[in-house]
Formats: C-alpha cells, sequence, structure tokens
C-alpha cells in the first residue's frame, strides 16, 4: 500500500492517505517512532502493527485529557478507558505513561481530596472517610491526612443549624432538632458534637404554633366540633412537637386567633 501525502489534522495529529484512496489518522508520536514520514509504502503487516502502537497513544491522549481536568485515581481512568472500547494493553501504556509524568499520584489525590471536601463543602468527617473508603483508601492512608480539630467541625455544624433555622416555617423547636440531627447523621458529623451544638437552638415558636394551629382548626373545624374538635387538635399539634402548656393556652384562646 502506497503512501501519497500527510495532512496536519491538529497539534498532535496527521491524516495519511493511501494509495487505495483510503485515509487513517495517526498521533505524531506514532508518525516518529515509525518514520512513517521517511517511507512511501507500508505492508498490511505492517500497517496493522502501526495502528495497534497508534491506539495506545489514543487511550493515553484520552486519558490526559481525563487528568487535565481534574486529579484522578488510576482505578477510575481504568474504568472510562475500558467503557470507551480500549484493549487492557492500551490501558496499562496510558496509565504507565502518565504515573511517569506524574499526572496520577495517589497521596496527591487523597490530600486533594481532603482539601477539598473540607473547604468546598459542609460534609462530615465520617461522609468524607466513608467515600474515600470506596475509592480504595485505607483508614491508615485517610487518618494521616485528616487531622482536622473539632473547632472545623463545629464551624460547618452551626452553619447548618442557622441556615435550617431560617428557613423553618413549620416545625416546632423538638422536631426540628430531631430533623437536624438525623441530617447531620447522615452527612457524618459526630453524635457528640451534633448534641453539643443542637442544644444551642433557640427561636420563638409562638408563630410557627399559632400558623399551624390555625391550619389545622382550619381542618378540622369541618367535621368536629367542641370537646371532640379540642382532642382533635391537641393530638395533631401534641404529634408536630408542640408542648401540651402552650397547645391549651392557644386552643383556649381560639377565637382570638
Amino acid at each position: 500500500m502506497e503512501i501519497i501525502k500527510f495532512r496536519k489534522k491538529n497539534d498532535k495529529q496527521y491524516v495519511v492517505q493511501f494509495s487505495d484512496n483510503t485515509s487513517l489518522n495517526f498521533y505524531d508520536d506514532t508518525i516518529i517512532y515509525f518514520n512513517l514520514l521517511g517511507k512511501k509504502s507500508i505492508s498490511p503487516e505492517e500497517l496493522k502493527k502501526i495502528v495497534l502502537y497508534d491506539n495506545n497513544y489514543k487511550a493515553y491522549y484520552k486519558a490526559l485529557k481525563l487528568v487535565t481536568i481534574k486529579l484522578r485515581l488510576e482505578s477510575e481512568i481504568e474504568t472510562k478507558l475500558i467503557k470507551d472500547g480500549f484493549t487492557k494493553d492500551n490501558v496499562l501504556f496510558a496509565v504507565s505513561k502518565l504515573k511517569s509524568q506524574g499526572y496520577i499520584n495517589r497521596e496527591v489525590y487523597l490530600k486533594s481530596y481532603i482539601n477539598d471536601q473540607i473547604n468546598l463543602s459542609l460534609k462530615g468527617p465520617d461522609k468524607i472517610i466513608r467515600e474515600l473508603k470506596k475509592l480504595g483508601f485505607s483508614e491508615e492512608d485517610i487518618f494521616n491526612y485528616l487531622i482536622v480539630k473539632d473547632d472545623v467541625w463545629r464551624d460547618k455544624i452551626k452553619k447548618i443549624i442557622d441556615k435550617k433555622v431560617k428557613s423553618n416555617h413549620n416545625l416546632s423547636l423538638y422536631m426540628l432538632k430531631s430533623k437536624i440531627k438525623n441530617e447531620l447523621l447522615q452527612m457524618g458529623y459526630s453524635w457528640k458534637l451534633i448534641n453539643e451544638e443542637i442544644e444551642n437552638i433557640s427561636f420563638q415558636e409562638d408563630k410557627i404554633m399559632e400558623s399551624a394551629l390555625k391550619k389545622e382548626y382550619r381542618k378540622l373545624s369541618k367535621k368536629y366540633e367542641g370537646d371532640i374538635l379540642c382532642t382533635k387538635l391537641k393530638q395533631k399539634m401534641y404529634t408536630k412537637g408542640f408542648s401540651i402548656a402552650n397547645i391549651d393556652y392557644l386552643i383556649k384562646n381560639i377565637g382570638e386567633l
């Protein structure tokens, strides 16, 4: 098969046109390795070797693009390349080359991941640890870098609590505390820090309670009246976490609400 001409496709690739009106794209690494610029003809066997070699660089440049977007683990790159149809040999070549160039480094990845989660998210330590374990890091590796004072986690908990309190429009203090506790646990914070900070929650629930009572009264008064209505109201309000004393006081003054 005769080589008719070369045409630059981009910074990394050439289009090689053959005498049978076919053309193939090869990376300049491949062009140089096989000295294609100095050749006029290629046998079918040689072309097959060239294509196989060039696939290594296709995998490499694909992986290089991935790691320039963000840091990646070796396993992430392998999974992505295999999914894109590259062979194990292609993947091994790409990963090995990236490692030699310093693009793949588990220690750098671990430190960067922890730093990003602490500074750019509201995740607690337990959730960060769980996520890193899923990525294949051991507790020993993680605890070498996840060394953070409790004050940092306290500040995050306080921010979350303040936001939840400000956005609360219908929950009693008891129910709000319960909801926030569950959410903070799911976010990876410890019981100890949560309980210490949750006790500092304080807000006037009078308006929330009054609004909830009016809403329940409008619904229940369509079906009940008298003592039954009063009992139903107490039951509904109690399940929302309001105290019996406050419920009794508001119900006695229901006519003024």
